[in-house]
């Protein structure tokens, strides 16, 4: 089971107690219920910008954007010392007891994408045939982890806009009351939350999200590069000790 990734939990909720503080003293615990929150603005932000980001997806992509908010919240294993170290261990086996004997090692091994490089070098696969594969797969990993961060950036590109297109519309409404001075102050209220709830969305939810999953695509694939030239140095036969130092 993964486990949690404090720094985003704490950063994300860190980000609405500076929000709900901000409210708090400038208008009251009581403006977070009468002021700030209003479901006609919601609708029209929230469900406008969504209704955007579905239009520029299929919808396979957008049910998987949505799940990947998850994975920002979750602590990866991304240390390249202990990718490194499985290269290591595999080397001296092969080392010691040949190719072949890598097939059994193999079995202990959790990671998907070096059990499937080490088949491929036990088996006798041309090493540039094992890097173009090996390659193609990492290719395959980054190209479905650009498209997750592309729902999230998105989504915080549109959400100001749709903030700004609800303001718009609250504005109308006002023009339309200039007549009733009384009704000025509470619909220019209204037409500001849309643009707040616009940037909320953006700055508070998707930028931090997009952020963390982009960092960790970047491990992951620096990991998967680790992996690969430790794959084709043990296929070429080299000794344990240069490989570690030339992956580390």
């Amino acid at each position: 089971m993964d486990k949690l990734d404090i720094a985003s939990l704490i950063g994300t909720l860190m980000g609405l107690a500076m929000v709900l503080f901000g409210i708090i003293q400038s208008a009251g615990v009581s403006a977070i219920w009468n002021t700030y929150m209003d479901f006609p603005s919601a609708i029209i932000t929230i469900g406008g910008s969504i209704a955007g980001v579905l239009a520029c997806n299929s919808m396979a992509d957008f049910i998987n954007g949505f799940k990947s908010a998850g994975n920002a919240f979750k602590l990866h294993k991304n240390d390249p010392s202990e990718i490194i170290g499985n290269i290591i261990n595999l080397s001296n086996i092969a080392r010691k007891e040949g190719l072949l004997a890598l097939e059994e090692a193999a079995n202990d091994i959790d990671d998907d994408f070096l059990k499937k490089g080490v088949m491929l070098v036990v088996d006798g696969t041309d090493p540039e045939l094992v890097r173009g594969i090996l390659e193609t797969d990492l290719g395959c990993i980054e190209d479905r982890h650009k498209k997750v961060i592309g729902f999230w950036e998105k989504w915080g590109e549109l959400a100001p806009a749709w903030g700004m297109i609800g303001t718009l519309l609250g504005l109308i409404a006002m023009l339309n009351k200039l007549s009733d001075p009384s009704a000025i102050g509470p619909q220019m209220s209204v037409a500001l939350v849309t643009t707040l709830y616009g940037s909320l969305i953006a700055n508070w939810l998707c930028a931090p999200i997009a952020g963390k999953l982009s960092v960790n695509n970047d491990m992951e694939v620096v990991n998967r590069q680790i992996t690969i030239e430790g794959l084709l140095s043990i296929q070429a036969g080299e000794n344990p000790r240069v490989i570690e130092e030339k992956l580390k």
